[in-house]
């Protein structure tokens, strides 16, 4: 059960009607990185968590959180299209050309298909998509994809906070970093406690080492011109899974060139006419 408080977690107004700012902010309410996307991920991690209850609780935590971060910015894009005056737009962009540039930047679609809301989009209008979020049941994966997705939301904002001057704007987006500036923490802090605890860095740790080819599991092939990447910390010493000693090789050829079989004809393929018989 989810209940609703009208009153919003922080103030989302800005100084002046801004179109233009408003499709950009669509970024990190639909877009990849978005509020849309850490808000469903947190909360299907939680719907699907079958492991400690603590954990359960901190995705419901975060992800009900995101639900009111959601409706912050689709307030602040609503308020940064009041009173835009689309028609005196268009009435200036057919008379002039630098201001047809100028507004080229705006999005018809917050007036035709939003009335002047927020969408469900990216800055391209490109609509939002489940394919974005990700709930596999392994919590050490999870939490990773997490913290990815808080350092990109972060770095976003942080850049959608130099394209604007408005104060009211500046001072949500400056709550909106501080709160990623927790998330990024706390996500960080879970994974070591289940790093720790599983005694490995490895996803899934309950795959027996055993059964994977280990004389590659901690070398570094050198695929590209130059031996730079060799230098690392990644490339020599013990490795941080505590499951052997980092290598640096040439990469080798261990397996013949592949030779298919012919597709059934009526499958209408090209037949090759050099086959070797040997195949």
């Amino acid at each position: 059960m989810f209940f609703h408080i009208k009153e919003l977690q922080y103030e989302a107004k800005p100084m002046k009607p801004d179109p233009v700012f408003a499709v950009k902010l669509q970024e990190v309410l639909g877009g990849q990185y978005g509020e849309i996307s850490v808000m469903m991920q947190y909360l299907m991690q939680g719907f699907n968590c079958r492991a400690d209850k603590k954990y359960r609780d901190l995705l419901f935590d975060i992800g009900t959180e995101e639900i009111g971060h959601v409706e912050m910015l689709a307030t602040m894009i609503a308020r940064l299209l009041d009173d835009a005056p689309f028609e005196i737009q268009q009435n200036a962009y057919d008379m002039d050309p630098a201001v047809a540039a100028i507004l080229g930047g705006t999005n018809p679609q917050h007036a035709i298909v939003g009335g002047l809301g927020a969408m469900a989009a990216d800055a391209q209008g490109y609509p939002w998509n489940a394919k974005y979020i990700i709930s596999s049941g392994n919590l050490l994966a999870d939490f990773r994809a997490n913290l990815n997705a808080e350092s990109q939301g972060r770095l976003q904002v942080t850049r959608l906070y130099g394209m604007t001057d408005d104060p009211g704007v500046r001072d949500l987006l400056s709550f909106l970093i501080a709160r990623d500036t927790y998330h990024q923490n706390q996500w960080y802090a879970a994974i070591k406690e289940i790093e720790e605890r599983e005694k490995d860095i490895v996803v899934p740790s309950t795959f027996p080492r055993e059964l994977e080819k280990q004389e590659v599991s901690h070398t570094l092939f050198n695929f590209s011109r130059g031996e730079e990447s060799k230098k690392g910390r990644w490339a020599h010493g013990p490795s941080f899974d505590g499951h052997g000693e980092y290598k640096y090789e040439q990469p080798f050829a261990t397996g013949g060139a592949p030779i298919l079989k012919p597709a059934p004809p009526e499958y209408h393929d090209t037949t090759a006419h050099d086959r070797n018989d040997e195949d």
